[in-house]
């Protein structure tokens, strides 16, 4: 009898691949985990114990097929693993590097909850795919049969390429249509180097590219384009993400010194790409030499201070109302910054700003959680006379996203959206009062999940495909 490949959680602890250390780390914006080897793939991939009802598959929003590509991957079957892998994900290796795996499929594996602590899904998922790439299994999409049917996608962050890619691959002329001068959205421009090097998401771009997706970058879309592309395409995908940052209306918020978190990580990355950024030359996005403050408690804040600590920031401090318990963000990635010297303040919001033209600090009112209300959730109560003054040079806020208004900027006044300003769309379809008009991803949801983003991406591309086939086949009755 062949020996069992898996099940091995009892005999082998859980074991990420090795972390740069600290204070080497924090001198570049390199990913800061190792690849495993390939006997270290397959040995914790063994681990998992193939559940009968895999909660890990469950709780991924693209219901990945975990247990199965684990066995392949524990059994060295690692071109049948990719396959599968990339049969449900259309960008594996990257929500392998960024998915908050420890609030999703890690955070619900069965044998985890046992205490033998949770299978690495993420790290394997990473490898898998990186040994495609390497090995060459990842190609171009080709088509069986090119379709007539054209479809424009208006924002190339990871919803939209999603969408391309399955649009594609049934042989639909697609065209995205980008603002930025690369494809990729907050994949590209909102997320350091540090969590997902640039090349990684540039290389599938080329990829869509090399199978037939046309792009339009740098390419502002007004009412005028969007009329354009409506009259261009038999469909058009709204896949913008939400770009506009909440603000602070406090005393003080108009000071120079104070910068919103997208601004700041976009300059940042600009820069590492090569590119000219006279905000970041000039010193008001850079954080070299300055007493930082974030605001903010989520990934993308995260994000900030992690950056700040490596462009030479003297000191890098975030400012949470909420306890650590309650963070947002992936306690991952709080370890990660502290290791790497950010100073977190608990129960601590800002009420406003200190300095005469550029901020010199931040007015913290220290907090207290209060009885939990009818969800369980504990609300932030101010601790009267515990006020002070926190020393910044530089105040990032990091306090989240919100819509753009579309039916003004596309001049579509029909365009449907929900009290919060996000497009109204169907669930599951994307589908829009507008004939012919989708909406996926953030637009949608509101700040969410990139790995969202991929399903709504892949669920819209679905339901156009059968638009299509519909309409054919009355067509040829």
């Amino acid at each position: 009898m062949a020996k069992q490949p898996m099940l091995k959680f009892v005999q082998i602890d859980r074991d990420m691949p090795e972390k740069r250390a600290a204070e080497v780390r924090k001198e570049d914006f390199n990913e800061i985990y190792a690849e495993y080897a390939s006997a270290k793939a397959q040995e914790q991939a063994s681990r998992c114990s193939q559940c009968g009802v895999p909660y890990c598959q469950s709780h991924c929003p693209l219901h990945n097929n975990i247990p199965d590509w684990l066995n392949l991957t524990a059994t060295g079957r690692l071109e049948e693993a990719y396959q599968t892998s990339q049969a449900t994900n259309t960008f594996p290796e990257i929500c392998g590097r960024i998915c908050p795996q420890d609030r999703l499929c890690e955070g619900n594996c069965v044998i985890e909850q046992s205490g033998h602590g949770t299978v690495t899904i993420g790290t394997i998922e990473k490898y898998i795919t990186d040994t495609a790439w390497d090995n060459g299994w990842v190609k171009p999409v080709v088509p069986t049969a090119e379709r007539s049917e054209s479809v424009g996608i208006i924002g190339g962050g990871p919803g939209g390429l999603a969408a391309a890619d399955m649009l594609r691959r049934a042989g639909i002329q697609v065209t995205v249509y980008d603002r930025y001068d690369r494809a990729g959205g907050l994949l590209m421009y909102g997320i350091p180097g540090f969590k997902l090097e640039k090349d990684i998401v540039q290389r599938r771009n080329d990829l869509l590219a090399d199978g037939g997706v046309s792009f339009e970058l740098n390419c502002d879309v007004d009412a005028a384009k969007f009329e354009e592309i409506r009259a261009k395409h038999d469909a058009v995908i709204i896949a913008t993400g939400v770009y506009k940052s909440r603000d602070l209306s406090m005393p003080g918020s108009g000071l120079n010194g104070i910068e919103k978190a997208i601004d700041f990580l976009t300059a940042s990355n600009r820069k590492s790409f090569g590119d000219e950024v006279a905000d970041f030359d000039n010193g008001r996005l850079n954080a070299q030499g300055k007493k930082v403050v974030v605001i903010g408690g989520g990934d993308t804040a995260m994000d900030c201070v992690r950056t700040s600590i490596r462009q030479g920031a003297t000191s890098v401090k975030c400012l949470y109302r909420r306890d650590r318990a309650n963070m947002p963000g992936s306690q991952r990635e709080t370890q990660n910054a502290e290791e790497e010297g950010v100073i977190f303040e608990w129960l601590s919001a800002p009420k406003g700003f200190t300095g005469d033209d550029t901020v010199s600090g931040v007015m913290v009112q220290k907090m207290r959680l209060g009885q939990p209300d009818a969800s369980g959730r504990q609300a932030p109560e101010v601790i009267e006379g515990a006020d002070y003054v926190e020393d910044a040079d530089l105040v990032i806020k990091a306090l989240g996203f919100e819509p753009e208004d579309l039916p003004t900027l596309f001049g579509q006044p029909d365009l449907p959206v929900t009290r919060w300003g996000t497009v109204k769309a169907a669930f599951q379809t994307g589908e829009t009062e507008m004939d012919g008009v989708y909406a996926i991803g953030d637009i949608v949801r509101g700040a969410s999940l990139v790995v969202w983003a991929i399903r709504d991406g892949r669920d819209c591309a679905d339901a156009i495909l059968d638009r299509f086939n519909a309409k054919a086949t009355i067509a040829a009755e």
